[in-house]
């Protein structure tokens, strides 16, 4: 008797402003040769610049979100879809997409109640064989280079140094911020555009990071035990001790800066402020801030999700979802993440993935009814 193909199923994203989607034809071209049947809903692409035709030539079936979803064992999206769109998949199935789940945890118990296996990529470990899976890091890279073009964009004067007959146009002078995958890519993309380049961390390692982009690191050297380092390379809280060190260390720089960039983000809390409404007065009329932690309340005081907002005379910019403003390479970069995650655990025996231990447990929500996920779980204490 031949069992039936694994059936992995991709809808149309209906979260306001998401224009990325998790499946491309390269991708469902790779699923498909795993020996998996593919589908599609009608339209999921087109925000990405991918039309139903490109699907249906990789040998995807393309049609409505009922017929997709029916007996679909594994469902993979960008933002998890409300489970209710779920209810004709097969029981237990797979559902890979980004939860939100510390900000979303009424939507984890819809999940574990609708008895699907939840699989949250953002809690993907940063391990070195789970690099190529690691939608964070793909989807920052994106954020750090569009935060740069949006930020020159919007500032009235040109980023390099112009020596012309006229006179001289001086650089622009850009600080980033919070030196992780995104801070680093804003770094390379303001060097590239030739301005100035300066850049801080709570993590005293990234000093030789920032200096091997061309850029001038900006640290406190008068304060000892600094508390950056976390688990897996993710940034924690500093020490009482630092904080005001490096407040009144930036606060200084701040004055002198013309584009501001921060990326400091904490998982499971509030993002940590790093700008005042003091500092931001300092700053020079036409200057300019992109927050790319807004969408977890801000490194800015005063950004607003999704609005370009003006104080002190300084525009504030804030896109809760800045990769989303890339469909296209961020569809690229998140499907094939998708990919190397599920395709890195596929038994050909039984043709379909089998996650193991250290990666499954990592990411994977619910099971059976319950959330099992470690980090969700209340602490007993």
């Amino acid at each position: 008797m031949t069992a039936i193909p694994l059936r992995i199923a991709v809808l149309k994203e209906t979260a306001p402003g998401e224009t990325r989607v998790a499946l491309t034809p390269e991708t469902a071209k790779k699923f498909i040769a795993l020996g998996a049947n593919v589908a599609i809903e009608s339209g999921a692409g087109i925000a990405a610049s991918i039309p139903d035709a490109a699907y249906a030539e990789a040998g995807a079936e393309v049609g409505p979100a009922a017929q997709v979803v029916t007996g679909a064992d594994i469902v993979m999206a960008v933002q998890a879809p409300d489970p209710a769109t779920l209810a004709a998949a097969s029981p237990g199935a797979w559902v890979a997409a980004t939860f939100d789940p510390f900000g979303r945890k009424d939507r984890v118990d819809c999940y574990a109640r609708a008895g699907l296996e939840a699989l949250a990529m953002e809690f993907m470990p940063r391990i070195t064989r789970a690099q190529s899976m690691d939608v964070l890091s793909s989807q920052s890279n994106l954020a750090g280079y569009k935060a740069v073009l949006a930020a020159a964009d919007a500032y009235g004067r040109a980023f390099p140094m112009m020596m012309t007959a006229a006179g001289t146009v001086q650089a622009a002078k850009v600080f980033v911020m919070g030196v992780g995958v995104a801070g680093l890519q804003a770094i390379a993309t303001a060097r590239r555009l030739g301005a100035q380049v300066s850049a801080t961390d709570v993590r005293s390692a990234t000093k030789e990071q920032i200096s091997s982009l061309g850029a001038k690191p900006i640290f406190v050297e008068s304060v000892a035990g600094i508390e950056g380092e976390g688990a897996g390379g993710y940034a924690t809280e500093m020490s009482e001790e630092y904080q005001k060190a490096q407040a009144e260390l930036v606060s200084g720089h701040i004055a002198k800066q013309d584009i501001v960039i921060t990326t400091a983000l904490i998982p499971g809390r509030a993002a940590p402020r790093l700008v005042s409404d003091a500092q931001i007065a300092t700053m020079k009329p036409g200057s300019v801030i992109y927050d790319l932690a807004v969408a977890q309340g801000g490194n800015v005081e005063g950004s607003v999700a999704d609005q370009v907002t003006e104080k002190h005379g300084v525009k504030i910019i804030g896109y809760s979802n800045t990769p989303a403003t890339l469909p296209a390479d961020a569809s690229a970069l998140y499907a094939r993440n998708l990919f190397n995650f599920l395709s890195a655990f596929w038994d050909k025996e039984a043709g379909k993935p089998i996650l193991d231990e250290e990666i499954g447990d990592a990411v994977r929500l619910t099971r059976g009814g319950q959330i099992v996920n470690d980090r969700l779980r209340p602490d007993p204490t």
